[in-house]
């Protein structure tokens, strides 16, 4: 008597949500596709927009210093110090993957045809 009152009444066939699966219809629906279509950016459209994302992370401290400085009470000092180091973060990782592309491109150079 005392186990039942432990064990939840859950109906898990209720919580089973379907899936893109259809097995009445045969071998040929069992292939999946895509859900999500990949962008057709190229390279250079994506590097420049990190660029230019790393460079307005870049200009935030200076901006909110600029507004701790002329006494704006909606922003403290610890979110120019937030922003310095996101900032530096950004630097971090944008140089890590400067590297690694200019270590690919060095790769590729190397193979001989």
């Amino acid at each position: 008597m005392f186990k039942h009152q432990l064990v939840p009444n859950i109906n898990l066939f209720e919580r089973i949500q379907p899936t893109k699966l259809d097995m009445n219809s045969g071998i040929d629906t069992m292939r999946l596709q895509r859900i999500e279509k990949p962008e057709t950016q190229d390279f250079k459209a994506v590097f420049s927009g990190l660029v230019e994302n790393l460079n307005t992370e870049m200009n935030a401290p200076d901006n909110l210093m600029k507004d701790v400085a002329m006494g704006n009470s909606n922003v403290d000092i610890h979110d120019v110090m937030t922003a310095m180091a996101k900032a530096e973060l950004g630097v971090n990782v944008a140089t890590g993957i400067t590297g690694k592309i200019i270590q690919a491109y060095d790769k590729i150079t190397q193979i001989q045809v």
